[in-house]
């Protein structure tokens, strides 16, 4: 097995495995119940994301086109807010 990614959280892991595994790459999760331990252990960046050595170049290119670890867009400001009348109503 190889690591193809580190993930910083076990939600960043999931996401990772279930992109993997929709093109059937089988994947291991190295570290996931070690999440949240108590005493020495991290508490972030502990999982690892494993493939077999023999699809790592195949999961590595799908890994990469993920959009990880990326800023997510501003929120637009409340001129630009959607307009009630439209039918859409804040929850």
């Amino acid at each position: 097995m190889k690591i193809v990614y580190q993930a910083a959280n076990l939600i960043d892991a999931h996401l990772v495995r279930h992109a993997l595994e929709a093109e059937e790459i089988p994947v291991f999760l190295q570290g996931e119940a070690l999440t949240g331990g108590m005493g020495e252990l991290p508490l972030f960046g502990t999982i690892l994301v494993c493939v077999p050595d023999i699809v790592w170049p195949q999961a590595k290119d799908i890994v990469d086109t993920l959009p990880l670890n990326q800023p997510v867009e501003a929120l637009p400001d409340d001129d630009e807010a959607p307009d009630a009348s439209q039918g859409w109503l804040p929850a």
